[in-house]
């Protein structure tokens, strides 16, 4: 099986081994070795929170540049909604698109554009009988990765839509062919300006079987500045943008939810309320419902790691550039909407990949787990993370495991008094 390759990465330079990052990582994927942070790669999810919380930078993300664009010969910038609210006293998103022309490329694509499409086969696909209800969004990558590692029940509840960045990437890359045919496929490269990591791990680990059509992923906050210098809002003649309220409304929590014009869904942001619904949702806990759109950064996109803004600020900033557009310029027509284009849907589902699994055999695992049990007992309970892991459980299974060498210090100074 492929490795998964992280965007997350540590500098253990930086790491001064003070256990922030490790009580707040959502699947306990971090641990404290040796007085610095250890990431564990089969349970790391990519969702930043580590690099959010980290006082001494030790967490960052691994994204591309702009620079490396220059090897395709028509270079297209498919820009995530997000990306708009994070300018103050913009206007017309028509500013964005030309500063982005200006930076480089040689055209944009915008991918709320893109998500108005994928909205509209939504609400079709929701209508198809034998879909598993509550449908869950496949937009957040972030999402996608944690019911495959820790809730496996949820995987066929999960819908087979592609999300809006790869269908953008698509209908970039037929655009660019159709208006300039001396041009071949490998001479176009898409960049796509993403809020949060978990994009970039997706664009080189592919998906369920999906080999993505992005060639870079470049964080938002490396382009903000370089963009705000090519923005001249005295200039005449700017791009007209191909959205509307739909499109640029999925860069918010419930954008996409209420794109689906029905009154049967949820809507949950931050990773820890999250992960709470999904407990609910795998328990039965949860009334009936048709849709739940889950985003892991608190806000949706919008509160990305690799932002600027501060997340309640862009999210006031997209809302006042929407006043002014149409609900949708991408309407399909009624014999379009009948059908979901295969091109926009993925086939495989994401593979279950057990973080919790003590042994093969299932009687070793009774054993250790009672042993876990039974050590649990013994300490303190007070999760203080002085021990390297971030929860008493979790030392007791490191110690069974034999990852660890078992030894508590509250409990060790408790002993030598």
């Amino acid at each position: 099986m492929q490795k998964y390759e992280h965007s997350v990465i540590l500098d253990q330079s930086k790491c001064t081994g003070c256990t922030t990052c490790l009580k707040h990582c959502p699947t306990e994927a971090i641990r404290i070795r040796d007085g610095h942070a250890e990431i564990n790669s089969d349970r790391c999810i990519d969702c930043g929170e580590c690099i959010r919380v980290c006082p001494h930078k030790a967490k960052r993300a691994v994204c591309g540049t702009v620079a490396a664009m220059e090897r395709f010969k028509w270079k297209i910038a498919l820009p995530a909604p997000t990306l708009y609210g994070q300018f103050d006293n913009l206007d017309d998103v028509g500013y964005v698109l030309d500063g982005l022309l200006k930076l480089g490329f040689d055209e944009v694509f915008e991918v709320a554009k893109a998500a108005e499409l994928v909205s509209a086969y939504m609400r079709t696909y929701l209508k198809t009988d034998g879909i598993k209800k509550p449908a869950i969004s496949s937009a957040c990558p972030v999402i996608v990765r944690l019911i495959s590692l820790r809730f496996p029940s949820l995987c066929d509840h999960i819908l087979h839509m592609l999300p809006p960045m790869e269908v953008a990437a698509r209908l970039a890359r037929e655009r660019a062919l159709e208006a300039h045919p001396e041009l071949s496929p490998g001479d176009i490269g898409v960049c796509f300006i993403s809020p949060c990591p978990a994009k970039a791990s997706y664009v080189k680990n592919g998906f369920a079987g999906y080999q993505s059509q992005v060639d870079e992923v470049v964080s938002i906050s490396d382009v903000y500045f370089s963009l705000i210098g090519k923005m001249r809002k005295d200039e005449s003649s700017v791009p007209t943008t191909e959205a509307g309220v739909i499109g640029l409304g999925w860069a918010c929590s419930s954008g996409e939810a209420t794109a689906i014009f029905n009154d049967d869904y949820l809507a949950a942001d931050g990773i820890d309320n999250v992960i709470r619904v999904l407990d609910q949702i795998e328990n039965g806990n949860i009334p009936p419902l048709e849709f739940i759109e889950l985003n892991a950064c608190t806000g949706g996109c919008v509160g990305g790691v690799l932002t600027i803004q501060n997340p309640f600020i862009a999210r006031a900033r997209i809302k006042s550039l929407r006043r002014y557009l149409p609900v949708s310029q991408n309407n399909l027509s009624r014999d379009e909407a009948k059908y979901i284009p295969e091109s926009y849907l993925f086939d495989e589902l994401p593979v279950y990949s057990p973080i919790s699994r003590l042994s093969d055999s299932i009687a070793e695992s009774m054993r250790m787990m009672a042993d876990i049990q039974r050590l649990r007992e013994e300490l303190p309970g007070i999760d203080c993370g002085a021990c390297g892991a971030p929860s008493c459980r979790a030392f007791a299974e490191d110690t069974v495991k034999g990852i660890c060498k078992g030894v508590c210090p509250i409990m060790k100074v408790r002993e030598e008094k």
